[in-house]
């Protein structure tokens, strides 16, 4: 069944639209509510936020719903996705909920669930829940004397900040490092620079003034270009880039090149393998990690399991093959030894201990790997389906064939914006431009025609 609420990641779309209205907000806080109820004990719920002024809204519509349902809820405030996902186990609670968009811009919002055992939602789940949307749920709410009561909880940053801390061996210290830290303005913004501070790093935090409205704003993961310059500029060891959630990190080393997600995966799969810690002699990316990591892995034994864009995913693949590391190029690693979901400051801290271990400059350390030309082009789509359009399905099957073994093509719909993706990668660069931009061509002329 196709869902009209959840996409890839949760429930997303421009705040105060459908579906991320307060009244959607409200409907999703009972019908989880009710969802996640069993047995006699009060049952509570863990909700977090990031930085964006439309947190407000929604984060009051939700305890809303959730009290209706009578459920209590624990307002974390501003924190990290993965802290929502660790602190709905270590508090007990039956559901978690993080309110962010992730790395879209302020004006976007979205609701991210997870289970009771810190992993997000499977998509039966996320179906059962959006079928009580549009169904009266009013009659099966609590009773006047049952409902939810909500509190602020105190400390939630503590808990985080040493949790993350424990992923390291104890005698690790990251003195000696100057490391600057780019907050994108969003939910790590106090908890990021404090972890490495007290890890004894020198810290030089950017991007850490949050205002509701600057929340992945020209920084973050998806802006690396201000981090780079501050790394020059104060002739720091290493960059680390998070996004609005800090569920995924990107990295630039002292010269200000970009380590990707690929490249980290990469690193950590090696260094794992090679203390005997790797599980399942192998790691899952999706279908846009580079065919380089691909190579990599195989030249030491090791294999790449593939599976469609969403961290969730990648999480589902990992629980059901026994394999302990995955992730996305774009930066969301699991690392299933230490937490259910991505955490850029985890896998950013894993990166910096084999830095230390080695002491040897990021640049040499951290770049395992020559990627395979690749490009991503989107094109923005207002409705209808172009690529069941024969003139796309032409195409795509004309530039399969002209990349032959030497290359791979990945064309899909977003699952959190209107775009189709398309990316191609392959040994010949020209080639891979050519490609793309005949496909993008085709999908614009099949998108005019379907408006």
């Amino acid at each position: 069944m196709s869902k009209q609420y959840f996409g890839t990641d949760g429930i997303r779309g421009r705040a105060n639209r459908f579906p991320m209205t307060a009244e959607v907000a409200m409907r999703v806080g009972m019908a989880a509510g009710l969802s996640f109820q069993n047995g006699n004990h009060r049952h509570r719920v863990v909700l977090g936020k990031d930085t964006r002024l439309s947190g407000y809204m929604i984060e009051n519509a939700m305890v809303a719903g959730f009290c209706a349902a009578g459920m209590d809820v624990f307002l974390l405030g501003p924190i990290p996705t993965p802290a929502v996902a660790m602190l709905v186990r270590s508090l007990r609670a039956d559901i978690g909920v993080m309110i962010s968009a992730s790395h879209n811009p302020y004006h976007d919002n979205g609701i991210k669930l997870f289970g009771p055992d810190g992993y997000k939602l499977s998509d039966e789940l996320e179906s059962r829940i959006e079928a009580m949307l549009d169904r009266d749920v009013e009659l099966a709410l609590a009773d006047s004397e049952n409902l939810g009561r909500a509190k602020r909880v105190d400390g939630v940053h503590d808990r985080y900040i040493e949790f993350a801390k424990r992923t390291l061996p104890r005698d690790m210290s990251l003195s000696g490092l100057r490391i600057v830290i780019d907050c994108a303005n969003g939910a790590a913004y106090k908890v990021a620079p404090a972890a490495l501070w007290e890890l004894g790093a020198e810290v030089v935090p950017i991007h850490v003034d949050p205002n509701g409205f600057n929340i992945n704003e020209e920084c973050g993961s998806t802006h690396p270009a201000s981090l780079a310059k501050k790394v020059h500029e104060v002739r720091a060891d290493i960059g680390i880039a998070l996004d609005g959630d800090a569920d995924r990190v990107v990295m630039v080393d002292e010269n200000g090149t970009v380590i990707d997600g690929d490249q980290i995966m990469a690193l950590i799969a090696q260094s794992w393998h090679d203390s005997e810690k790797l599980v399942g002699d192998g790691i899952v990316a999706t279908v846009m990690s580079n065919l380089g990591l691909e190579r990599f892995l195989r030249d030491r034994g090791l294999s790449l399991h593939r599976t469609k864009v969403g961290d969730r995913y990648v999480v589902e693949h990992m629980r059901e093959h026994g394999l302990n590391v995955g992730g996305e190029q774009s930066g969301h690693v699991i690392l299933s030894d230490f937490s259910t979901s991505g955490d850029g400051l985890v896998t950013a801290l894993q990166v910096l201990a084999h830095i230390k271990r080695l002491d040897k400059p990021a640049s040499e350390v951290c770049r395992k790997f020559e990627p395979v030309p690749q490009l991503l082009k989107n094109v923005r789509i207002s409705g209808g389906r172009p690529l069941e359009a024969a003139s796309v399905k032409a195409a795509i099957a004309d530039a399969e064939g002209r990349l032959g073994d030497t290359g791979r093509l990945v064309i899909r719909p977003s699952g959190t914006e209107p775009l189709i993706r398309v990316m191609a990668e392959g040994d010949n660069p020209d080639l891979v431009r050519d490609v793309v931009d005949s496909i993008v061509g085709v999908i614009t002329d099949a998108r005019t025609v379907a408006a």
